[in-house]
């Protein structure tokens, strides 16, 4: 099985490994001693439609059956089966249920009809992957047993670190996105479901829980509680053996003060706000159909920083959408100088088929776009590797994700970073510690936006469980 894409691809795929495992199937390592090769594709944006297609490709090269299952498959169908016949079959989120079913017809050479697109958006909402009615319960210590539905994920690594979805699908309209078209209506998942699950990762040797969800701050609407997650964070991190949760994806606009101080203040919650921004010229930031202001985003941060000094923020920014003007793009350049985040995404405005951004008048020429990427990417470099060095003097606890013996040396993450995008602290000197151990360390120098640190007195602090080295 091969995952591209977000995080929550990655959890789509564990429960599909799961599924597939308990009808039958056995996963492999090497592509080559596979019977059948499913390629979990991301439909996001035009390099990321490009990856899936050339990893499709490869995969056919295995001399195995290839099915394309996630995002590009659900989005595209029956246009990427006519358009890759290299791949046999081309299957949707409906057919997530009965996938192990699909894969004997593929392997004895029944012809499956491709998947036919519709707009999710006008249908009930779903999650990906189906799951299996409650069939037992999971202890929740302190809390004790609450109904869990059947665990069918299956781990795919042995990583410290494991996404858990919170939700599925996007109520938001914001005029540049297609997600909600395919991936469908905002659904919030029962906290006693997410309790149940984190239980289980934890039991799997998980000592950080990333919560990812299309927007975790709607967290709990659909269930009558606009308070859920602030309810649920605390429970999460009372779990035995889990040692952080951390959220992902916060839409400014809905961040409550009540949320902020319990990501801020809470034990084993990271100080860590990934706030998608996006722009900060209110008038852009209408055109997309999002809420805010440089003024209201500022504030924002303040209120975190008020609560939580060192709490590290993330975001991410659209340059170059349709009618942006000078005035609009000094205004973000303002805003990231005055903003001190710690991590930086930077994207071009490129057109997205079905959105309602791609009829916009008032586009930008390519080399306009291009142009100001560089700039702001420059710029957004600069500001967090000086965030980066704010940071030399304070201490860190790191959560050891590759050890002493490892090629590239000892590292982890502190609470400021989140896993992959957002930079890693180098350990210098680490003795014999583990991968999932955590260390107090000092900062000593920086790399970018890697912060190098060194152990306090050499000690290491162990998570709350040795059960699981």
């Amino acid at each position: 099985m091969i995952t591209l894409g977000c995080a929550r691809n990655e959890v789509d795929s564990e429960e599909l490994a799961g599924t597939l495992h308990e009808h039958g199937w056995d996963l492999v390592d090497d592509e080559g001693a596979a019977d059948v090769v499913v390629v979990n594709t991301c439909g996001f944006v035009e390099s990321a439609k490009k990856d899936s297609v050339d990893t499709l490709l490869a995969a056919s090269d295995t001399g195995a059956k290839v099915v394309a299952v996630g995002c590009m498959a659900e989005r595209y169908g029956s246009e990427l089966a006519e358009n890759l016949p290299e791949a046999d079959a081309v299957l949707g989120f409906d057919h997530y249920s009965q996938l192990a079913e699909r894969l004997d017809d593929v392997l004895d050479g029944r012809e499956l009809p491709a998947h036919q697109p519709r707009d999710r958006r006008t249908m009930l909402p779903i999650t990906p992957v189906e799951r299996p009615a409650a069939a037992e319960e999971l202890a929740v210590p302190g809390h004790g047993w609450v109904p869990a539905k059947r665990i069918s994920r299956r781990r795919l690594d042995d990583s410290p670190v494991a996404s858990l979805k919170l939700a599925s699908g996007c109520d938001r309209r914001c005029t540049f996105c297609a997600i909600p078209s395919f991936r469908g209506s905002f659904l919030s998942r029962k906290p006693e479901e997410v309790l149940g699950e984190a239980a289980w990762l934890a039991e799997q040797g998980v000592r950080e829980l990333f919560l990812v969800s299309e927007n975790s701050t709607s967290y709990g609407k659909d269930l009558a509680d606009p308070r859920a997650l602030e309810v649920l964070l605390p429970r999460l991190a009372e779990i035995d053996g889990i040692d952080r949760v951390r959220v992902s994806y916060l839409q400014p606009a809905e961040t409550r003060p009540g949320l902020v101080r319990t990501i801020a203040t809470t034990p084993g919650v990271a100080q860590y706000f990934d706030l998608s921004f996006q722009h900060a010229s209110e008038r852009v930031l209408r055109r997309m159909r999002r809420f805010g202001s440089t003024e209201s985003f500022l504030g924002l941060l303040d209120q975190i920083r008020e609560l939580a000094p060192e709490a590290g923020v993330r975001s991410n920014f659209i340059v170059g959408f349709p009618g942006e003007t000078e005035e609009d793009f000094a205004e973000l350049a303002d805003f990231l100088t005055r903003a001190r985040l710690d991590a930086v995404g930077v994207f071009g405005y490129s057109d997205e088929e079905g959105t309602e951004a791609a009829g916009f008048d008032g586009k930008l020429d390519q080399d306009t776009v291009d142009a100001r990427v560089a700039e702001i990417s420059a710029l957004a470099d600069e500001l967090t590797d000086q965030r980066a060095e704010d940071r030399i003097g304070s201490e860190v606890r790191v959560l050891v994700e590759r050890g002493p013996e490892h090629e590239d040396g000892c590292a982890g993450r502190a609470e400021l970073q989140g896993p992959e995008v957002d930079g890693e602290c180098l350990v210098a000197d680490p003795g014999p510690v583990g991968v999932g151990e955590v260390l107090t360390c000092r900062v000593i120098g920086t790399e970018g936006v890697d912060l190098l640190v060194r152990p306090v007195d050499g000690r290491s602090e162990q998570l709350r469980t040795e059960e699981h080295p």
